[in-house]
């Protein structure tokens, strides 16, 4: 048995160890190599991209013991720090007492000290935590959303808990996930041959949440400023690189903000969030930084991304956003030669066309080289309760987007004024008598009010340059993919 000594993590050893200090470490091992006298060990344990080198003393370790000492076993040494001898890291443990906590048949562990390719890594998304890069994603992850709760802390908003549950669809698509206790085996139906949700659990019919916005604005028009931070889901069939059933969202309503508030807003928490990852991952950072110039180097020429992983961050955090009304940039994207020449999947040719994000991605890398904020775009692509300009052709809508990913928050200026509303609702076939709670905040007390959406993971995508937005979530959730 090893002796008793309280574990301290490898990023402390790393950063505060002292030579000649004795020291705990537990984690996984990364590589062995091993020589007649000596072994070293690279050994992690997760809180930091960094290993630490264990250096075994070969004739004084059990021979069995060293056998079991593989890629993927768990152990717990204790020894001496000591300035490193060798190239790679500044100081290195001389181990004195080893236990395998944990063993890994090297036969059937599949995190070989090899490169995997990501489509592999999603088979197993229940080991890919311990590879590098994944390590790194779930710091940035942790990182980034206490960014964002100090953010919005240090600006006197609450963090409020909207439902998982709920009988409205805030978009108004449809694509919800049903719940119900029912038994699909034998469905009651009413007399008129429809399903009987008064037998259901809920006594109606019930979805899980594709945002949290309406019940946010709910606390919003009560104590002016609120965001929420929960998961959502969308029944998408999309197979995409850029969508997932399940996801989170971030989603702050904001009492007696107009579209150029919201706007402001968006603008300082992106630009916050960035510049928090830049001083707080770094080591993270440089290492998905040099994973995505591999990754380019194995491109044609023209698809490689101009900017760096770290040149795009800087980007963003030292740019001021450009802002442009959707009417605006439709003329810019008509003129394009991306456009004139054909060369975008979907051509721009009138005003009113939903814009993709390769029209996206043109106007942010291209035209202005810098983030841009989109505003004033068509009602009839946009929700119900986006307020209505008085060209009775746009909503006060806006939309941020960044280099590389496209649109990355979206928002608006709500409709405050009952009558507008309601009208809207009609327009777009949205009872008003499943929604009367929410007309009720028009009815007494209504507010000029904003708010905007930030899907979190796609926001995680753009920190660390992953392509897939599969690969920063823990476990994905997509069409025919529900595992672990």
């Amino acid at each position: 048995m090893v002796d008793k000594l309280k574990r301290t993590k490898i990023k402390q050893i790393l950063s505060q160890g002292k030579s000649g200090e004795k020291l705990c470490a537990k984690g996984w091992v990364r590589t062995k190599r091993e020589s007649k006298n000596v072994a070293f060990v690279a050994l992690n344990d997760g809180s930091t991209i960094k290993n630490l080198q264990l250096v075994l003393d070969v004739p004084n370790v059990d021979e069995s013991l060293l056998r079991k000492i593989t890629t993927g076993a768990s152990i717990s040494a204790i020894g001496k720090l000591a300035e490193s001898q060798g190239s790679g890291q500044s100081v290195e443990l001389l181990v004195e007492s080893i236990e395998v906590l944990g063993e890994a048949n090297p036969d059937e562990y599949p995190l070989q000290p090899k490169r995997h390719s990501l489509e592999f890594l999603r088979e197993i998304a229940h080991l890919r935590p311990r590879t590098n890069t994944f390590g790194a994603l779930f710091r940035i992850q942790h990182e980034m959303a206490y960014a964002i709760h100090t953010f919005f802390h240090n600006k006197g908003f609450y963090h409020i808990h909207t439902p998982i549950l709920t009988a409205s669809d805030a978009e108004g698509a449809g694509e919800t996930f049903k719940v119900t206790t029912l038994d699909l085996n034998d469905v009651p139906k009413t007399p008129e041959g429809e399903i009987d949700y008064k037998q259901d659990f809920f006594e109606k019919e019930t979805n899980l949440t594709v945002s949290g916005q309406l019940e946010g604005e709910l606390a919003a028009l009560a104590v002016s400023e609120i965001y929420t931070f929960g998961p959502t889901f969308r029944a998408e069939n999309s197979n995409t690189t850029r969508h997932l059933a399940e996801f989170w969202m971030m989603e702050p309503e904001m009492a007696f903000y107009d579209l150029e508030d919201n706007m402001d807003l968006a603008e300082e928490m992106l630009r916050y969030v960035v510049k928090h990852a830049l001083e707080h991952c770094e080591d993270d950072l440089e290492f998905l930084n040099k994973r995505l110039l591999d990754e380019e180097k194995q491109k044609p020429q023209n698809q490689r991304s101009e900017l760096s992983l770290l040149e795009r961050l800087q980007f963003v955090a030292e740019n001021e956003f450009e802002r442009v009304s959707y009417t605006e940039a439709i003329e810019i994207l008509k003129r394009s030669k991306p456009n004139q020449k054909k060369k975008f999947q979907f051509l721009i040719e009138e005003w009113g066309a939903d814009l993709q994000s390769e029209h996206e991605r043109f106007l942010v890398e291209k035209h202005f080289k810098k983030p841009v904020i989109l505003y004033n775009y068509p009602k009839d692509i946009k929700a119900f309760y986006m307020r209505q300009n008085d060209d009775d052709k746009t909503v006060a809508a806006m939309d941020v987007l960044f280099p590389g990913i496209g649109e990355i928050v979206g928002g608006s200026q709500r409709e405050e004024r009952q009558g507008k509303l309601e009208q809207r609702m009609d327009e777009m076939n949205i009872p008003r008598e499943e929604l009367n709670w929410y007309l009720d905040t028009r009815r007494f007390g209504t507010v000029p009010h904003s708010g905007f959406g930030l899907g979190f993971e796609r926001m995680i995508q753009f920190v660390s340059g992953m392509g897939n937005i599969r690969d920063v979530i823990p476990f994905p959730r997509t069409p025919g993919n529900c595992e672990f």
